[in-house]
């Protein structure tokens, strides 16, 4: 699976032209997608990036790859990016990392975002992966009673838990928040929970990615498809 993850990376390195500014993603398959990219800018490549996290930043400098912020520079050619989830309609699950806030700034901050996965990810329906919403740690127990309304309007119900680092305490996000995990198992209309959840005071994001990728780089044991958005 890890060599499948590098072989969609590696293809959308084929992406990159020199004096590119690109947004760096997080995530397993993402940090592959860094390793080769630092490669390349050893050997000549001149491009500029903009990590998503404090773990890609960490990778980024280690492996060579000049970084800079959005507020330094007014757009991304693209983003490169994995994905917990995509269905034909280039939604996403995003966010098991953890990284579903800055992720998508930059997604949304690029010209085009292409997302970089083994062919597992590709699913008909999204919602098997559990959905992450970032939320205040403040009122949580209000915040979830409105993410539960939300789910049951668009016809939607399963279990929310926070989630946990691996030492057992409340996982925090980069910006400080906490997430709930909410197993759906099936979302009908990725679109309408998106919006429903955006409007809740206390979630600070969540982890349905509408209408930002524009191509999926998909590895399998058949090789590698890409495929555009329609």
């Amino acid at each position: 699976m890890d060599q499948l993850k590098r072989q969609a990376a590696a293809r959308a390195l084929d992406e990159v032209r020199d004096g590119m500014q690109l947004g760096l993603g997080t995530g397993s398959t993402a940090k592959h997608f860094v390793e080769l990219l630092g490669e390349r800018v050893r050997a000549g490549l001149k491009v500029i990036g903009v990590p998503t996290s404090e773990a890609t930043r960490t990778d980024a400098l280690r492996c060579g790859v000049p970084l800079t912020t959005l507020d330094e520079i007014d757009h991304l050619d693209i983003t490169v990016d994995g994905a917990d989830e995509i269905d034909p309609e280039f939604n996403l699950i995003k966010g098991g990392g953890g990284a579903l806030l800055r992720e998508k700034i930059v997604a949304a901050a690029s010209d085009r975002m292409i997302v970089i996965a083994d062919d597992t990810k590709w699913v008909p329906t999204l919602g098997r992966f559990p959905l992450p919403v970032e939320v205040i740690p403040f009122g949580l127990g209000a915040t979830r009673r409105a993410i539960e309304k939300a789910f049951a309007e668009c016809g939607v119900s399963g279990q929310m838990a926070v989630r946990k680092a691996r030492d057992g305490h409340v996982f925090v996000t980069d910006g400080g928040h906490w997430i709930l995990d909410a197993r759906l198992e099936r979302i009908v209309n990725p679109p309408s929970l998106a919006k429903a959840l955006s409007m809740i005071p206390g979630v600070v994001e969540h982890g349905l990615f509408i209408g930002l990728a524009s191509s999926a780089v998909l590895a399998g044991g058949e090789g590698i498809r890409v495929i555009e958005r329609r």
